[in-house]
């Protein structure tokens, strides 16, 4: 489905959006309220965060929204059944975001088996890195779900191939060092640089997140990867409402329009 999407976004000649959102935050019926107005907004690829204790790449709006959820209740079986939720409402593709410790509490196979049945179609897991990840990376490819990797503005040749070996679906660039959230400078000709020597040694579409807030930077970054992910900016917005942050992600889609 990632694949597939991708090609539509390619067809209409745009990069695709791709949203994170909380799951649970602030609570469970107050993320799906949001999550379904990101959805029908305009969001291509959803983002779903799974909450965790100690989100470490994570800044401060992340990491709030990760202890409200918390607060409410949140679990890695309440997070697949907003997942389920969404997936009978909405025809997009859904990358679980998470963490490594919470996710090896389960046995690989059956926890990738049940992502499925929840309808994830890939699985970022962030603080998991390559030369480690074959004990989830193996079964969540042979349940049929894509590995996404990411590569940072620091990784080296080597490291950059050791990532695109294991990732399918598409790969995650990180804009900066630092956490989510942070101001980024989008006419930075050294990310413009790290962009496209990625692409070209990519074989599956790049993505590029972290301090991507405005429609501005949406439509300067546009033209140097195939995706686009917002986050820190839609959970901000979802602080005020379903209505807010449906606006956000109308504003962002448009400026991905050609």
């Amino acid at each position: 489905m990632i694949a597939a999407r991708f090609a539509a976004c390619r067809e209409a000649d745009r990069a695709a959006l791709i949203g994170y959102l909380t799951a649970f935050d602030p609570d469970r019926q107050g993320s799906l309220d949001r999550i379904f107005a990101a959805c029908e907004a305009g969001l291509d690829i959803l983002e779903l965060g799974m909450p965790f204790s100690d989100p470490a790449a994570d800044g401060p709006t992340i990491q709030a929204a990760m202890g409200r959820a918390l607060a409410a209740g949140a679990s890695l079986g309440g997070t697949l059944e907003i997942a389920a939720e969404v997936r009978r409402r909405f025809d997009l593709p859904i990358v679980l975001f998470g963490y490594a410790n919470p996710l090896f509490r389960h046995e690989p196979a059956e926890l990738c088996a049940d992502l499925v049945s929840a309808g994830i179609n890939g699985l970022l897991v962030v603080d998991l890195p390559p030369e480690h990840c074959a004990q989830l990376r193996d079964p969540a490819q042979a349940a049929g779900l894509d590995w996404i990797g990411l590569c940072a503005p620091t990784s080296t040749a080597a490291r950059i191939a050791s990532v695109l070996a294991v990732t399918t679906g598409f790969v995650y660039a990180v804009s900066l060092t630092g956490v989510t959230g942070t101001q980024l400078n989008v006419a930075d000709p050294q990310l413009h640089a790290q962009l496209a020597a990625l692409r070209e040694r990519a074989s599956i579409p790049v993505a590029v997140g972290f301090g991507i807030r405005e429609a501005s930077q949406v439509r300067a970054l546009a033209g140097h990867a195939d995706a686009i992910v917002v986050g820190s900016a839609l959970v901000e917005a979802g602080q005020d409402g379903a209505a807010a942050l449906a606006a956000k992600v109308r504003s962002l889609a448009d400026a991905l329009a050609r």
